[in-house]
């Protein structure tokens, strides 16, 4: 494979004990760890056993889904008054739909990792997918699935982008495992899953992570940006962590992921057909006179 390029350092961020501006009761980073993605290790004790490098009491925070308007910008805002990190696992199609909010996601110094292209399930060859609000059935090669979704994310980005995979519904196949260990992609389970797509009501998301946190005591756990009740259930959600004695881990990337060449061509020539440039608006529309 060819040489990774440098992952992006993540922006400054609120150690334990130093001032978070306008939050002196932020929950802030109790300490960023760098992960060595090569051979792809697996994290989350639901499926991987053999990285166990929380202490009691930390947790990783991560998103899947996204980007999706509203919901995740909701969730950067609530990170962002805790000047805490999380990881998210976005989802390639909704990349190419909102651009604009995974570059903030990035500019935030958040981690982003990739959730395949269309949210399928790779132990199958067959299902569905929503574009641009009309369901079809589609037929797919899982490691397409997997390779499209990594250069739909760079390219919404426009820059480096963690070597984090994250398998729908986390079914996994032991030769998708191996591929993403010869890729040098990390693979991540997690270590409670909040169910958060099940529920409507931000104190359910609420309730669903803090008595799993305080059966398991520490962990990775699993929550989605796409979801409506969890956008409105992050900003309180941080302060019972805060509350609760819970710290957050940052996991930064050693290296950035490194896209396959031919599928960045397919998502450029997919965007050019649909009549994206990948620039903000901001950038190309400017207000001079109001």
């Amino acid at each position: 494979m060819p040489t990774a390029a440098r992952s992006q350092a993540p922006a400054a961020v609120a150690r334990a004990g130093s001032p978070c501006q306008g939050n002196p009761d932020a929950l802030g980073i109790s300490r960023v760890v760098e992960i060595d993605t090569t051979g792809g290790p697996g994290f989350g004790f639901e499926q991987f056993k053999t990285h166990d490098f929380l202490q009691e009491g930390e947790v990783v925070l991560t998103f899947d889904d996204g980007p999706w308007p509203k919901n995740t910008p909701s969730v950067l805002a609530a990170l962002a008054f805790h000047c805490t990190k999380a990881i998210f696992f976005p989802i390639g199609l909704h990349a190419t739909y909102e651009p604009s909010i995974l570059k903030r996601v990035a500019a935030a110094g958040h981690a982003i990792g990739s959730h395949t292209w269309c949210h399928q399930d790779l132990s199958k060859t067959k299902g569905t997918c929503q574009t641009n609000g009309k369901r079809e059935t589609v037929e797919y090669d899982p490691k397409d699935e997997i390779e499209k979704g990594i250069s739909a994310v760079h390219w919404a980005v426009g820059g480096p982008t963690a070597p984090y995979f994250r398998f729908p519904a986390l079914r996994q196949s032991p030769e998708l495992v191996d591929y993403l260990g010869k890729r040098n992609i990390a693979i991540f389970s997690a270590d409670m899953d909040s169910f958060d797509f099940k529920m409507r009501k931000p104190e359910q998301v609420r309730q669903s992570v803090m008595a799993k946190l305080k059966k398991h005591g520490k962990g990775i756990v699993l929550m989605h940006d796409f979801q409506h009740a969890t956008a409105e259930a992050t900003a309180d959600l941080l302060k019972d962590l805060k509350a609760g004695g819970y710290k957050v881990v940052f996991m930064k990337p050693k290296f950035a992921v490194t896209t396959i060449p031919a599928y960045d061509d397919m998502i450029l020539k997919q965007m050019k057909t649909a009549g994206a440039d990948g620039r903000l608006t901001s950038s190309v529309v400017r207000t001079i006179s109001d």
